[in-house]
Parts: structure tokens; sequence; C-alpha cells
């Protein structure tokens, strides 16, 4: 008899011994075993650093880009972009729940959002209908599995489905920032007027006070002019997250010499891991969310400049970080409205 685990290792085929996500390949058949849910699904929101890895390597060719992702879900069983190995999440109905599958309040027909990586959800497309090249979304006909060990989020009724799930793709973000940001603190976000970024800057504003301080890093005129009409940020710098130099002397300077005591990287492009280092003062905090961060360029970077931060590596999962980040959505209504905008579409 065949031994299922709620972690899902009876679906990797190579490596055998390892989890999921980190196998290369897995059986993505649509048969619901016992310590797993069947998921009918319709959207799947792909991670930004993948996304953007896809769409430059396609040109921005959707044809091309429909027939790459079916090529990486086909030869792996799941999406993960070999290239930045992330993935992403998806939206789809509940159509059978194992006799293992130990959540008694989801019940098959209830419309969810997965909070576990696509790089370990076994995944079957049987069509790819469209890709917004703007909002990562991507309308698929298919079926997924959700294993015992996984987290999920029904759609709430108050919020439009695909606006939940934009926002849940990255909700660790904004959740990780209310327990590290404090009273007073200067807090610097780098790509801040992206998904991740408004969020964790709008957070981040929210809990350093009227005398703390939020400086945002964007690199186009628009993403100024986004951000000086929101007023998340206390100072906005304009230049690249990839010149480390000239950023950190931005920091310097507005924060005469002190740095910033915890420095959130949400952007989805190579080589920006020194800029975070180099910005943050000695015993700060770096925070690293994006899905293109090197662990080895990070850690032989800090090194090389002789630079004591403590480094966190963004877990997607904090307790409750889904109600966290809808509930700033809830609350603000222009935030809500721009985010409708981006990614519904209305």
């Amino acid at each position: 008899m065949k031994a299922y685990s709620r972690y899902g290792t009876h679906r990797v085929i190579e490596p055998q011994g390892v989890l999921p996500q980190a196998a290369l390949k897995i059986d993505a058949t649509p048969v619901c075993y016992p310590p797993e849910c069947l998921i009918d699904v319709d959207i799947l929101n792909i991670d930004s650093a993948s996304f953007h890895q896809i769409k430059q390597a396609c040109q921005h060719d959707e044809n091309k880009m429909k027939e790459m992702i079916l090529n990486i879900v086909k030869n792996q069983g799941k999406m993960q972009n070999p290239v930045t190995k992330s993935g992403g999440m998806l939206i789809g109905k509940v159509i059978e729940k194992g006799n293992d599958f130990h959540h008694p309040d989801l019940n098959v027909g209830d419309k969810i959002a997965t909070l576990v990586s696509l790089s370990l959800t076994p995944l079957m497309i049987d069509e790819i209908i469209s890709i917004n090249l703007d909002n990562e979304q991507v309308n698929i006909k298919g079926k997924a599995i959700l294993f015992d060990s996984g987290i999920y989020a029904k759609i709430p009724n108050d919020l439009n489905e695909k606006l939940v799930l934009a926002a849940l793709d990255v909700c660790g973000a904004p959740a990780q920032v209310k327990k590290l940001a404090k009273k007073n603190q200067t807090v610097f976000i780098i790509g801040a007027a992206g998904k991740s970024g408004l969020l964790c800057s709008y957070m981040a504003k929210k809990h350093v006070g009227p005398h703390g301080k939020v400086i945002g890093l964007v690199n186009e005129i628009a993403q100024k002019e986004l951000l000086e009409k929101l007023g998340y940020v206390d100072h906005i710098i304009l230049e690249s997250a990839l010149d480390s130099v000239k950023v950190y002397e931005h920091v310097n300077k507005l924060t005469q010499g002190e740095l910033a005591d915890l420095t959130i990287n949400v952007v989805n492009v190579e080589n920006t891991e020194m800029t975070s280092i180099l910005s943050t003062k000695d015993e700060g905090i770096v925070y690293f969310f994006s899905m293109a961060t090197s662990f080895t360029k990070a850690a032989l970077g800090a090194e090389g400049v002789s630079k004591d931060v403590t480094m966190i590596i963004g877990n997607g999962y904090t307790k409750n970080h889904a109600n966290i980040t809808l509930d700033l959505l809830r609350e603000n209504k222009e935030l809500h409205d721009l985010f409708v905008k981006r990614y519904v579409g209305e």
C-alpha cells in the first residue's frame, strides 16, 4: 500500500527524499489522495520575479509566454520557474477532499486562494486562456492539489477575487513589516511603488508613527508621482536599485548618516542585495522579500563591506498574514481602489 504524507512527498518523482518545493519533478495527476484536496483552478498569480523573467525571455509576446508556462508545468508538474525557482499562487474551487485532509472548515464548492507557492503545488494545465502582461495574472483551465500541510484563504464576499489574489500573493510582506517596524524608526523600502512595496510602505508608516520616517526607492517618475500622491512615505529616492553606492548616498544624506533601522527589499530584479545592506545601519535589519535575492551575494557582500546587519529571508507565511493584508485594503479606500485598477481592471 502506498504511503501518503501530509507534506506531499508521495508526489515527488525526482529526486526522492526531498519535499515538493525542492523537487525537480512532481506528479500532478489530478487525483485526490487521502491527505489532499483537489482544486479546479481559474487563475494563477505568477510570482513577480518569475513573471518578469518570463516576460523578458519571451520579449513580451503572450503566445510565447503561454508556451513557456505550459512547458514548465508539463516538465515539472508544477509552476516553478527554472531560473528564479519561484512560483506564485492560485485561485480555484474545491472539488474534492481526501479522508485525511484535516481542514474541517473547508468544503467542496468553496472558492479559495492557496497561500502556498506554486513551486510546490501539483498543477495540470488544460488550457491557458489569457495572460495579463500588466498584473502577472494568468487565466487558465486546470487542476491543482493542496496538501494537508498547506494553507489557504477563502475568498471573502466583500472583496473582488482578483484583488484578493493579487494581495494575498504578497501578504507575507506587510504582515512581517507589522512585526518588524517599530515606533520612531527609519524604514527604507526598496521597490516602494510595486504591489508589495505599497502595502509595506503603508504598514510601515502606520507603525513608525509621526516621529518615524519611511523612505521609498523607485526608478520611474510615474512611480515617484504615485508615492507623492498617496503620502505613504516621507522621502522618495528616484534611482536604480542596482546602483548600490548612489542609493546609499541618498539614504545617508536623508538620515544624516544614521542610515535605516529596517530595510525592506521587494524588487523583482537581481543584484540589489548590496543596495539593501549598505543602506542599513550596523545592527539594523534587512528583510529580503524579493525572490530575486541571492543568499551568497547577501552573505558574502555584507562580509566584504564589514556590515553587521541581521538579514531575514522573507518567509511568505506569518500568523494571520492573509487577514492582516486584506484589512489594509478594507481600511484604506485609496489603496483599495488603486489595487482594483491594477489587478481587476474595473
